[in-house]
């Protein structure tokens, strides 16, 4: 489990332009949207369960896409085990007692500091990053 952030920035280029040719003009909106998303990914069978989050990334976010992710695999007879990094709010004491009562059939299990490589989601957010996923899925009402 993992959170992540698109964001879209204006951008301006320099181009060559002919000594006769009129210099275009370019308009250009600075512009810094952004998006985020929790997303986690099963390893069995490559199943992507995602969370668009409109706001900030906090204890109360987080326990919310965890009770949507414990809901979503609670159909299978197997013991969940989330891997997740060691954001403050991964920790947060709102969802701890839910955290402890789940642990039976629902784990967070945690990263070592630094070490990003060993979480299965930073992959899917590294391929959407490079153009896997098209900007206009992630930012559908801007492109208009």
């Amino acid at each position: 489990m993992d959170e992540v952030h698109f964001q879209q920035h204006g951008s301006r280029c320099r181009m060559w332009v002919p000594c006769e040719t009129r210099d275009p003009v370019l308009h250009h909106h600075p512009s810094r949207h952004q998006v985020g998303y929790f997303g986690a990914v099963r390893l069995r069978d490559g199943r992507f369960f995602f969370r668009r989050e409109a706001g900030k990334f906090n204890a109360v976010t987080c326990w919310q896409f965890l009770r949507a992710l414990r809901a979503a695999s609670g159909q299978t007879a197997r013991r969940v085990a989330v891997i997740t990094d060691n954001a403050r709010y991964h920790h947060a004491r709102l969802h701890q007692e839910w955290r402890e009562q789940c642990a039976q059939r629902f784990a967070l299990d945690f990263l070592p500091p630094y070490s990003p490589e060993l979480n299965p989601i930073e992959r899917i957010w590294k391929l959407s990053r490079v153009g896997f996923v098209s900007i206009t899925v992630i930012f559908p009402s801007w492109m208009k």
